[in-house]
Formats: C-alpha cells, structure tokens, sequence
C-alpha cells in the first residue's frame, strides 16, 4: 500500500510483525539505526495539510499498519498487511534491543511515566539496559536545539533504541532528525505506548480492541479531544478507498 502526496510517497514497508522485528534484530546486531512509524488514519489527515510532516515520514526507513482502517485500504488495494499499532509493538521492540545488548532511550510523556515503564521492563525484559529518559517541557521543538540536545545524550549512548512517545507529527520530526544526528540508533514512534506501560494512561480492554472499537474507546475517554480528531478521519476515508481501488485496478 502506497499514499501519495505529489511528489512524495509512503509506502507500507513490512506486512507481518515477524517481518519487522527479524529487520529490527538485524539493525541491532549491526548497530546500524532506523526510524520506525505506525501510519494510521490520522496521520493521512495530517499528512495531507503538513508539508514538513510528509518530509519527516519520508525520512522513515519502516512504515507499519497503526489502526485497522489502514489494514482495510491496504486489502482494498490489493495489498494484505497485519495490524501492528505502536502500542503493540513496544515491548517486542525492547526485547529485541536487550537480546542484542543494545540500550534502551526514552522520550516524550513525563518524567515519572519514563521511570516507571523503565522500572517495568527491568522487572520483565531479561537483559534489559536502560539508556537515557529524557521528559521535554511544554512546547518541546523536535527539531530546535532542545531535540538536538537530547539527541546528542542518546548518540552518547551508543547504538540502540529510542522510543519516542510524543504524538504525531512531533515523533516523526524527531526520528528524521535523528536519522542524521545519531545514525546508530532506532528511533520508534509509539505515541502513548510509553504510558500504556507504564500504567499511566489506561487502554482499551483486548475485547474492544478484537472488535476493532479501540478508536471509540479512546474517544469517549477524551471527546473534546478526540472526537474533532476522529470526525476528520472519517471525513477523509472514501476518498481514500477510492485511491486505494484505484491501486488495485
């Protein structure tokens, strides 16, 4: 599955979490970095009205299916991919760093939700080795030098992970930043997987989630929030389908 925006386009780069963390395992045994992004509906929203957005999502070396509309374009498109939202793939991800040795960043959510996941994957993960946690202030530029700072504290770690738990777009900014100033690292953008974690935010029950109804979970948890942001998707899904039809034919 492909989206085009111009002269830029995303593709869906792995299918199968198996694909994935065996690409993933290899990065870390050769210490050579990534940047990791879970598209989703949302993200084809911003992608649409955001120019620096659709730069930094080029810049991802893997792009995963976050959100079952994404699974459903891709098979209208002709294109079968399983579902693997960011959520999911945190702990894999860190298991993966520890059995290469590789350490293992934090940034974005608070200071006590890092330490917290942190003191979870020690008590869970063998071999786990915990890098730098970094919690960035209100209005954290992912590009400005506040990011360059942190990125500077991670490249010092040596060739690793970093989970990035910012929201979209500022995750992706970082990631493609960090692409060029900590090239050993794997940068993965998990939005709230850090604090699913760590206990600080709460996410649907796995019977929601099999009924694909984790996005009204979400938002009847925060409508304000949310519901804007959902609405929009929504808006955008025909045309998408259509394109993806397109694809296929």
């Amino acid at each position: 599955m492909k989206f085009s925006y111009g002269a830029t386009t995303i593709r869906i780069t792995h299918a199968t979490r198996p694909q994935l963390l065996q690409q993933v395992s290899q990065h870390f045994a050769d210490g050579r970095g990534f940047a990791l992004a879970t598209i989703n509906l949302d993200h084809l929203v911003k992608l649409r009205r955001d120019r620096d957005f659709r730069k930094a999502y080029a810049a991802q070396d893997m792009v995963v299916a976050d959100g079952n509309p994404i699974v459903w374009l891709s098979a209208l498109a002709g294109d079968r991919v399983g579902l693997m939202p960011g959520s999911d793939l945190v702990r894999p991800l860190v298991t993966a760093a520890a059995a290469a040795g590789r350490k293992v960043s934090m940034l974005g959510a608070t200071a006590e939700a890092l330490a917290a996941a942190s003191t979870r994957f020690a008590a869970e993960i063998p071999g786990y080795l915990p890098g730098v946690l970094i919690a960035p202030p209100m209005g954290f530029d992912p590009e400005g030098p506040a990011a360059r700072e942190a990125l500077a504290q991670i490249r010092d770690q040596g060739p690793g992970l970093c989970l990035i738990a910012l929201g979209a777009p500022k995750q992706e900014k970082f990631a493609a930043l960090g692409r060029s100033l900590a090239p050993e690292t794997g940068f993965a953008s998990v939005g709230a997987g850090v604090e699913f974690i760590s206990g600080h935010q709460s996410r649907a029950p796995a019977f929601v989630r099999a009924m694909a109804m984790e996005w009204a979970w979400r938002a009847l948890s925060a409508p304000r929030r949310l519901m804007p942001r959902y609405a929009a998707c929504a808006a955008i899904l025909p045309g998408e389908a259509l394109r993806a039809w397109r694809q296929r034919r």
